[in-house]
């Protein structure tokens, strides 16, 4: 099993409530890397017997630190209409709340489509990029062959502020695994701080909330396979103890598979 879905894996006990537990392959600076819990909750839709369709749309609040361990979820659809379901996660540990999610499932139709962002023009293929060296990183960062254009942490922090926050990269799970709506969701997070870009410097930080609108179906993402896809993101404005960051993942053929945007606490 790919650690990927063991990190994800939930025990579906009844009546849309899930066990799970942390695993130490995607651990963080404090338990466990975001983008598995977003995409833990997910799952838990995912896995239900009543799902309808596939997400479009996905909404992550962090109340606070997941610990390493054991975790339960509650997964309720709470409204399913004809072509839309709506869902309510709720990832606890003991009595406490550690995370929430909302999760819209939809069953699509062929209609009239049409795509207005577009790729940046003019990059390198991912296999025209070095790989960042992830030797010492978190635990989480050496689970993805990241090879970046612009915006990278390669360099020693030095304090030197550069003009804006801007990451380019193509990244893929490694090893390397097929794309899927969970997997998704997690790359959704896999953008480091934009802080940490803008400002060259560590502070404490941690996401608040997190959104993932996926423009991919099921179809899309399993043409994608295991091949790198693109992300690129840059946050809009830094004031007073919060920040957000806004950035999309595409396909290496140029499609949209999902766009996210986060808030993220910062402390000087």
């Amino acid at each position: 099993m790919h650690s990927f879905d063991a990190t994800i894996a939930l025990a579906h006990q009844g009546d849309g409530h899930f066990s799970g537990a942390t695993h130490p392959d995607y651990g963080n600076m404090v338990g466990p890397f975001g983008g598995t819990t977003a995409a833990t909750l997910l799952n838990a839709a995912l896995l239900h017997p009543g799902r309808l369709g596939d997400p479009i749309a996905l909404t992550v609040n962090y109340a606070s630190a997941v610990a390493d361990g054991p975790f339960q979820i509650v997964a309720r659809a709470v409204r399913t209409n004809r072509s839309t379901q709506h869902w309510t996660m709720a990832l606890s540990q003991g009595d406490e709340v550690a995370a929430t999610g909302t999760a819209v499932f939809a069953a699509r139709r062929e209609t009239w489509s049409a795509p207005e962002a577009a790729l940046p023009a003019g990059l390198p293929a991912a296999d025209a990029v070095a790989r960042m060296d992830t030797a010492g990183r978190l635990a989480w960062v050496r689970r993805y062959d990241m090879r970046f254009i612009e915006g990278d942490l390669s360099a020693p922090f030095d304090g030197e502020e550069r003009p804006h926050s801007r990451s380019v990269a193509w990244v893929r799970d490694d090893p390397p695994r097929p794309l899927d709506f969970a997997s998704l969701a997690a790359l959704c997070d896999s953008f480091f701080p934009r802080i940490y870009v803008r400002r060259r410097r560590r502070v404490p930080i941690g996401t608040v909330t997190l959104t993932a609108y996926f423009h991919a179906d099921a179809a899309m993402l399993a043409a994608q396979g295991s091949r790198h896809v693109l992300g690129v993101a840059q946050a809009q404005a830094f004031r007073n103890g919060y920040f957000d960051h806004s950035a999309q993942v595409w396909a290496d053929d140029g499609q949209l598979l999902a766009s996210t945007q986060q808030m993220v606490y910062y402390k000087e």
